[in-house]
């Protein structure tokens, strides 16, 4: 009886000793995709200069087709702030872009991945957030910093919006890396993935509130688009729970369906990878 006591009391320690190792390895692995960007100054500075920029234009455009009016519950202020915060997203977020899975895979490299003990999704997972954390202390700072200086802006009134954007930042760049992650899977299959990439960089940037807010659209078109697919998740939640054109339950209830996005394109993302893995293994990879 004893011995099967301590034989539990092991075997407990065993696994939480696994569970931090794994944990560790994923913040390491964090650690390394910010390093890596962080050695990127001038493209930095270049993309941080690029969206400031085109986050006047696009603010002139918007506002100027409001008329100083509300559209769609969007006041002058939350345009503005939509736009700004939108152009410092855009780098967190990461719609297009990324296509080193599909190099690696075009070039023969991603056998080494398989290779190795941590599972391609997690460790590709772990890099990509590292890089979304540099860009949101480096690109995203300067366009929310500069855009208030020549616009009003809407600043949120209730305590909870702070945490739910940030909570709804951090699962809008997981389902952007399962998006982009299973559009260069398409590599295991086709000899050329350029098809698939801007069939993607053009429904991310359309179909996701990046070039105009969705709710301009009837309700007949984003309704459907919100709950059937994974793009207005992506960059259109985030800012509509920072402007709060919502009240707080539905603020909350768009964040809980990222969460649900953001499962079962990881899940999604994992199955494919399985399935790659397969078909290298029956080809004699």
């Amino acid at each position: 009886m004893q011995s099967m006591a301590v034989d539990s009391v092991t075997a407990s320690r065993g696994r939480y000793a696994s569970i931090a190792a794994d944990i560790g390895t994923f913040v390491a692995l964090m650690r390394a995709g910010f390093r890596r960007y962080s050695t990127y100054r001038q493209a930095t500075f270049a993309g941080a200069f690029t969206n400031t920029v085109f986050g006047f234009l696009k603010c002139y455009v918007l506002l100027a087709v409001a008329a100083g009016a509300a559209v769609a519950g969007y006041d002058p202020a939350r345009l503005a702030t939509f736009v700004w915060f939108g152009q410092g997203l855009l780098a967190v977020v990461l719609f297009w872009g990324w296509t080193e899975l599909a190099e690696r895979i075009r070039s023969g490299d991603v056998v080494s991945d398989l290779l190795r003990p941590v599972h391609p999704v997690t460790s590709y997972l772990a890099a990509d957030l590292g890089r979304a954390g540099h860009a949101a202390v480096t690109r995203m700072l300067v366009p929310v910093l500069v855009g208030p200086l020549f616009f009003p802006v809407y600043v949120p009134h209730r305590w909870p919006t702070v945490s739910l954007f940030a909570i709804s930042v951090g699962l809008a760049v997981v389902i952007s890396f399962g998006c982009r992650y299973l559009v260069n899977a398409v590599g295991f299959w086709m000899l050329d993935v350029r098809g698939p990439m801007v069939f993607w960089a053009l429904a991310s940037g359309v179909l996701s509130g990046l070039y105009f807010p969705l709710r301009f659209l009837p309700d007949w078109l984003v309704v459907p688009l919100w709950l059937l697919t994974p793009l207005p998740s992506l960059f259109q939640t985030p800012l509509d729970v920072l402007v709060e054109v919502d009240p707080t339950p539905r603020q909350v209830a768009l964040v809980a369906l990222q969460a649900v996005w953001a499962v079962l394109i990881l899940l999604l993302a994992r199955f494919v990878q399985r399935r790659a893995e397969h078909r290298l293994v029956v080809q004699g990879g």
